[in-house]
């Protein structure tokens, strides 16, 4: 498998990119890297911390988009930085994905600008995996998105389904649509007009409305929304987990007697944090884009880009995006 690695996005670029890379490489020796970015500063970090050196290719780009520009006018006018030149390697076959922590608005406008949307999809959009108390959910949409149609929220549940059968493993995956409230009648006129879809729909296992604070509980395998919505929960859930650890932080240092309890947990507390942790997740998967491109976090670490890697190497090797294909195209007939 040949990868692309946007060496300039992110807040840590290009040092936690090349980490990333490094440590991927550690494990996948079979596959090659191919990283976009500036040539001088990416060759002086990779002879430090890639080795060996023969499974890398550099593109020199020395146009960078920062996360401040406007999404397509930055597409249309930085023709040599990093996206748009990973972008089109992709769009002509030269890799088979794309893993970027810079802009998702760039990265969303370079995916259909210049690689295109899989025929008979609307939007794309960004998912990705949330923690509940006994494992994880699917979360679609969390951002791509921000004013959406229902036969948008039909088409993420439809997508989300098809990766988590075939890439998560589990078969005929629940869907809920967050709500207000989980009876039918509930919510604004997308929520009503998107339910009756979902209901309808005979390729997605549609359970229902879910509320907000059923999530860290019990919810379904996949949960839908528009991108506002989910950015909004995306962030919260980031945001609690934090202030959950900074909590436990503080009072383990309130009393000499906390410090010592502290420590007889602190095996347990990393194993908690691990779960929470969103450089274990890597990378929020852009379905419907014809072609693999995976969004890590901006605040991306090392770690994070290890894993935003292994989630293109799973969907590549799982036949995902043909998958995908498949499945609108299937649905678009009936």
């Amino acid at each position: 498998m040949r990868i692309g690695i946007d060496a300039m996005g992110g807040d840590n670029a290009p040092h936690a990119v090349i980490e990333g890379v490094a440590l991927y490489l550690k494990e996948n020796r079979d596959d090659e890297i191919v990283i976009f970015g500036d040539k001088n500063i990416i060759e002086e970090e990779c002879v430090q911390r890639v080795q060996p050196l023969d499974k890398l290719e550099i593109i020199d780009c020395k146009e960078k988009i920062e996360f401040e520009d406007e999404p397509v006018k930055a597409i249309r006018q930085k023709k040599d930085s990093s996206i748009v030149v990973g972008l089109q390697y992709l769009k002509e076959g030269k890799i088979d994905a794309f893993v970027s922590a810079g802009s998702t608005g760039a990265l969303m406008a370079g995916g259909l600008l210049i690689v295109g949307r899989i025929k008979g999809i609307d939007r794309p959009a960004l998912t990705t995996k949330l923690p509940y108390k006994d494992g994880q959910y699917l979360l679609i949409d969390v951002g791509s998105n921000t004013d959406c149609r229902p036969i948008n929220i039909l088409q993420f549940a439809q997508m989300a389904t098809v990766y988590v059968s075939k890439v998560l493993g589990k078969k005929n995956p629940t869907v809920g649509l967050l709500n207000i409230g989980t009876e039918e009648n509930k919510g604004n006129d997308l929520s009503k007009q998107s339910y009756e879809l979902l209901k309808s729909a005979k390729n997605i296992n549609f359970v229902g409305n879910v509320e907000a604070r059923s999530l860290p509980f019990s919810p379904p395998d996949i949960v839908v929304c528009d991108g506002f919505v989910g950015n909004i929960v995306l962030k919260l859930t980031e945001g609690m987990g934090l202030l959950f650890f900074d909590i436990l932080k503080d009072i383990a240092k309130s009393s000499f007697r906390a410090k010592i309890g502290g420590l007889l947990l602190k095996p347990y507390l990393k194993r908690l944090k691990g779960k929470y942790d969103y450089k274990e997740v890597g990378g929020a998967p852009l379905l419907g884009i014809d072609g693999i491109i995976v969004k890590c976090h901006g605040s991306s670490d090392g770690q994070a880009i290890f894993s935003g890697i292994h989630q293109a190497k799973a969907f590549y090797e799982n036949n995902v995006l043909a998958l995908l294909k498949e499945e609108i195209t299937a649905e678009s007939e009936v």
